[in-house]
Formats: C-alpha cells, structure tokens, sequence
C-alpha cells in the first residue's frame, strides 16, 4: 500500500466551496473549520461528532496552526447540527475531488491502479415482490487501499455502465487522463 500525503490545505482548497446551509445569524464556526475537522477527526477513527470533539480538542493547539477557529472547537452539538445540514451531493462533489487530487496529485506522474469489481449479493432477491438480486459495482484505489465508491446495477452486466461512469468521473476531475490506468 502507498502512503498518502495529505495537507489540511488541500482539504480547506476542495471544500471552501461548499454552501452553508446555516442562517448568517448565530454562526460562531466558520463552516470550512468545522468540515476540515470532521473529516480529520473520521481519518483517524473518530465515530461520531462526539469523539470528533474529543480528538479536536486534543489537537487544538495543531489546528489552531491552520484554521481560523474564531470561537474554538465547535460542540459535539454543533458538528452534529452541522453535519445534518449539509446537502449529500454538495458534500459529496468536494469529497470525491479531494480524493481524486490526493489519489493523482503526485508529482512524478506515476499511474494509480482503480480496480473495479462486480458481485452479486447472495439472497438479496425478494421473489413475492418480483426483485431479483442486488448487484453491486465497487472501485478501490489499490494502493491507497481505499474504497472509491459503490454503485448498485439493475443487472449483472459486465460492469460496463459503472465503468463508463467511473470514467466520467476520473476525466471530470482536473487531471490529464495520463494520470491514471483503467
């Protein structure tokens, strides 16, 4: 497995633009501190706004070195209320182009392998309501070691269709399609 370097800048870079679904009154955390924690604090193993809390206020003085945190560490209150406004796909969008830079940003020019795989999940059929089985498409960066995404198909189908999306995906990000083997 490759290691990964990752900087809290590039993650206030992919997520400074995500809305804030939060009224402009009563906001004492500005919103990039509080996504830049949550995701840091779910990186090392956090489970919920609550450990997140705990880790971010035992890094206090770290983060205090890159974020703003007018106001300190946010509550486990307010990651949470935070965390439950935001718009899946607005997260989502940020999220996958950081990866994507974290995954092709190095230097040298070298190639990741995406491996995508098919399975059929064993008695996921329900023949009352006539659904046959669940079929599910995944991509993992294989060196990385880390599960890129899911998506479930209609039918066992070669992965084409999940293949062409992911391809989509790899190309709508800023790198050349050079980066990376498919």
């Amino acid at each position: 497995m490759t290691d990964v370097t990752v900087s809290l800048g590039g993650i206030v870079k992919h997520f400074e633009s995500l809305p804030d679904p939060r009224h402009t009154r009563n906001r004492r955390h500005l919103l990039i501190d509080v996504i830049v924690i949550a995701v840091c604090g779910v990186i090392v193993g956090c489970k919920g706004p609550t450990s997140i809390e705990r880790w971010a206020k035992a890094k206090q003085e770290w983060l205090g070195e890159f974020l703003e945190l007018p106001n300190g560490i946010p509550s486990r209150d307010c990651l949470r209320r935070i965390l439950s406004l935001l718009k899946p796909e607005a997260f989502q969008k940020c999220f996958r182009e950081w990866i994507v830079a974290c995954l092709l940003g190095d230097a040298n020019g070298s190639h990741r392998t995406i491996a995508i795989d098919g399975k059929t999940l064993r008695r996921s059929h329900d023949k009352a309501a006539g659904l046959g089985p669940l079929h599910i498409v995944s991509a993992w960066a294989s060196e990385a070691g880390i599960a890129l995404g899911q998506l479930a198909t209609a039918e066992k189908s070669n992965a084409h269709f999940p293949t062409n999306r992911a391809r989509r995906f790899r190309s709508s990000s800023s790198r050349s399609t050079s980066q990376t083997r498919w």
